[in-house]
């Protein structure tokens, strides 16, 4: 649906703005929804590593096991013996103090701790209270996310607006595409009425992270490895899952981090707007 609304003033050089009707109300609600179950669970899950703040592969992982990724506090020569934070991922350590492994709590101490309690939920270290909020968004996140799978295909959002068209993945159209990133040029006019072909590939690739964090959270859960050991499989062991839940759940927030910085770029009090009633102004060509 397009409107078009007049001028707020009289001046005749104004041109009409043209408003389209952007997001359907079950998308609205459904990203909403999702944004607040991301959140606490990303919190959640943070306290969850607190517990233990090492990643492995393959079936198992205790202290004695090598670990693929860890977070942790050591007192390195020439530091008067303070304590400091490091992350180690491979064979590559990189020192994290004040956001990992070493961080200072509310009242200024120093504290040991994998993640900082500003990050998590709740903020003191407490792996059952962390357990119980995330398990409890998780369902609420699924139970969202077949909501909007499900709306989307009777609406034809799916279709209409995720679904690259054959002639957006040519070589030469997603490179333009990303030509036009690089340099901050944000489509308008009739482009800024859809979907580049750059942002169909990373809602749907985002889609695909969330799907991979759900079935490796439930192969962490020792019940459906009762009921279906073929995941332990598919993902190579409980540690496997648990580490590719962390690095999909990393991957989803970089997305978010950027999905953040070009809605500001775009202008987000039209783009917030949009996802709030629907309604969208569609930001004019520029004339030369």
């Amino acid at each position: 649906m397009t409107e078009i609304a007049s001028p707020d003033t009289g001046s005749r050089s104004q041109a009409p703005r043209e408003i389209i009707y952007r997001h359907r109300v079950v998308t609205r609600l459904t990203h909403w929804v999702n944004a607040l179950c991301f959140t606490l669970l990303l919190m959640s899950g943070l306290q969850i590593l607190n517990a233990h703040p090492a990643l492995y592969w393959g079936q198992f992982g205790a202290d004695d096991d090598h670990a693929f990724i860890e977070f942790f506090a050591a007192r390195p020569d020439g530091r008067d013996g303070k304590l400091a934070g490091f992350t180690r991922i491979g064979p590559l350590t990189i020192e994290t103090t004040g956001l990992f492994g070493v961080s200072n709590d509310s009242d200024g101490d120093v504290r040991v701790i994998a993640m900082p309690g500003w990050a998590t939920i709740p903020a003191n270290r407490d792996l059952a209270t962390g357990r119980r909020w995330h398990f409890f968004f998780a369902w609420l996140f699924v139970i969202n996310g077949l909501v909007y799978v499900a709306g989307s295909l009777i609406n034809g959002h799916l279709r209409r607006d995720l679904l690259p068209e054959r002639r957006e993945l040519s070589p030469r159209h997603i490179l333009h595409d990303i030509w036009n990133h690089v340099r901050l040029k944000l489509p308008k006019g009739d482009e800024a009425k859809r979907y580049n072909v750059l942002q169909k590939g990373a809602y749907l690739g985002v889609g695909v992270l969330l799907i991979l964090m759900v079935m490796t959270g439930l192969t962490m859960s020792p019940g459906m490895n009762a009921s279906a050991p073929w995941m332990l499989d598919l993902f190579g062991g409980r540690q496997s899952a648990r580490t590719i839940h962390f690095l999909a759940a990393s991957a989803t927030v970089a997305f978010i981090v950027v999905h953040l910085a070009m809605v500001l770029l775009a202008g987000p009090i039209n783009e917030i707007r949009s996802m709030i009633t629907g309604r969208f102004v569609v930001p004019p060509e520029d004339k030369s």
